[in-house]
């Protein structure tokens, strides 16, 4: 742990995998982050595996010393459960800001729950940004996509720390300020329900191919491979490629086979309807 007089860029509260990996991907690029989390005893767990990049964290149990420690104006990323967590710690950091600072919601979120809060937040001299994030773990950890809904004063504060952060298209930042409000978020629920429908197509045709085709799990993975080279590429058919391709090393059967048909899911993709 560190003094509180310590300024730092930014501020992560929540270090799960997704909080962890942005946390770590900004301390790599040389911004200094203090980190938070609902149960403390993960704190110094995640102090400790982020080994050299450690001296570019900081971390604090306490959230009053942990919102003062962050240079002001104050940038700070939630990275939690969407719905009743975020409003929960909405209520806890508010009373505890300044003019000027921002909050900033890093999770799957419903734009609709996204506009409310910034409508709420108008007015009284503090920011909300609602912010997409893509790529999954390994993304936020190396480069993800964002998208950024919310006010121009956040987004100055904002840009710099994001396009460095960001992944790398043709040398342009994956990042951008898409609007006001649930903007990012929208954009970012649309992303997800094209990603679903993209993974019940593959779904469909892994079941056309099987049942109707009769062809067995490693030869339509096979089939799947060749289509990474022309354009039906994208990573969700690289993936499935490679798993209709394993083998249970137990049974010697295709690993598909070996796992129940079934899936859960969290219910961010119908947001998109």
């Amino acid at each position: 742990m560190a003094p509180n007089n310590v300024n730092v860029d930014i501020g992560v509260f929540g270090l799960g995998t997704m909080g962890s990996a942005l946390a770590l991907n900004l301390a790599e690029n040389g911004f200094r982050v203090a980190v938070s989390n609902k149960h403390a005893d993960r704190i110094p767990v995640f102090l400790a595996q982020a080994n050299e990049l450690a001296g570019n964290l900081v971390g604090y149990p306490d959230i009053a010393e942990f919102i003062a420690s962050i240079a002001r104006p104050r940038s700070i990323l939630f990275m939690i459960p969407s719905g009743a967590p975020v409003d929960a710690m909405i209520d806890v950091v508010l009373p505890l800001l300044d003019d000027g600072d921002t909050i900033i919601d890093g999770g799957n979120a419903d734009f609709h729950d996204t506009r409310r809060r910034s409508a709420a937040f108008s007015g009284t001299g503090k920011h909300f940004v609602g912010m997409g994030v893509s790529g999954g773990a390994e993304g936020a950890r190396h480069g993800p996509s964002m998208m950024v809904g919310g006010t121009a004063h956040s987004w100055s504060l904002l840009r710099p720390m994001l396009r460095k952060i960001a992944a790398k298209f043709e040398g342009d930042p994956c990042v951008d300020h898409l609007g006001p409000d649930g903007a990012g978020h929208f954009v970012k629920t649309v992303h997800n329900g094209i990603e679903y429908a993209d993974m019940q197509m593959i779904a469909e045709i892994y079941g056309l191919m099987r049942d109707a085709g009769g062809f067995k799990a490693a030869e339509i993975g096979a089939q799947f491979e060749t289509w990474q080279s022309g354009p039906l590429s994208s990573y969700l058919i690289e993936v499935s490629a490679a798993a209709l391709q394993t083998v249970d090393a137990r049974s010697g059967e295709p690993l598909v086979d070996m796992i129940l048909d079934k899936a859960g899911q969290k219910g961010t993709g119908r947001w998109t309807f």
